[in-house]
């Protein structure tokens, strides 16, 4: 199955679209050697995010985004019109590398699409279903990470922790505050609030706060977690701890928010 599914019983659901790295041998051997390096993968957020709360749902994409990616427009539509970035079968690096020695036709591309893309949304959109069955609403996490200094994205080094709500379209207001008040807090981190990262397709496809459901991205600098950001890609342990701390704050704070209760901030501003 290209999605790993662990549903769990709270109005949580986490969502980790990129990091994946399986890639089917037919189409890797048409990779060249910077695409067959995997630069673009969320490195180790899953590991990242590993048990920080025991009752969050997980959808994590099995896939590497170079054979799909599961947070693009479906239909090619720029999620930020003007700038640089990558579409639903990438072409090329965030550094604007080509990738391909061959690459995948357009009707190829739509063949992928249907193998990768659309078994993870129709798994995402089943989670928040059910979620919001349950409780009334649900509240969508996308957990991504990418490299603090990409120039061919934008200038200079991205801040550490890239909250992302649409520009106040995707999540209630309140719960934006709240997780915001939480990353300002943070001794040694740097933070904003829909700056160069508002919110890819996931978040601005489900976040639909009058009708009960509540989506945040979270783009993290991986100078915050890994020994370096460069091939091998190590996980560094001790950065990490500092980091979960904080990502522990924040789920704990979305498990315990609930709509219409202003209570659920107060602490958190």
């Amino acid at each position: 199955m290209p999605v790993h599914v662990l549903p769990a019983e709270s109005p949580l659901i986490l969502s980790m679209p990129h990091t994946g790295t399986d890639i089917p041998p037919v189409w890797y051997r048409r990779l060249n050697e910077t695409g067959q390096g995997l630069i673009d993968t969320d490195w180790h957020v899953d590991r990242l995010y590993d048990r920080l709360v025991p009752d969050a749902t997980i959808v994590r994409a099995r896939f590497h985004r170079y054979v799909s990616d599961a947070n693009r427009d479906p239909e090619g539509a720029s999620l930020y019109p003007g700038q640089n970035t990558t579409g639903l079968v990438p072409l090329t690096t965030f550094d604007g590398d080509p990738i391909w020695d061959d690459p995948p036709t357009a009707r190829e591309m739509k063949s992928l699409q249907s193998a990768f893309f659309a078994p993870y949304h129709a798994a995402l959109a089943a989670q928040i279903a059910r979620v919001q069955l349950a409780f009334g609403y649900a509240i969508l996490f996308d957990c991504h990470s990418i490299r603090s200094r990409v120039p061919h994205l934008f200038e200079g080094r991205l801040p550490d922790l890239n909250i992302g709500t649409y520009n106040g379209a995707s999540c209630d207001a309140r719960l934006a505050a709240g997780v915001a008040g939480i990353c300002n807090r943070a001794s040694g981190y740097t933070t904003v609030l829909n700056g160069r990262f508002r919110g890819g397709w996931t978040t601005r496809r489900y976040g639909r706060p009058h009708a009960g459901v509540h989506a945040i991205q979270m783009e993290l600098a991986q100078s915050t977690y890994l020994t370096s950001e460069q091939e091998p890609w190590h996980y560094d342990a001790e950065k990490a701890s500092d980091l979960r701390d904080v990502l522990r704050e924040l789920l704990q704070y979305l498990i315990g928010w609930t709509p219409g209760s202003a209570s659920s901030i107060k602490q958190n501003i």
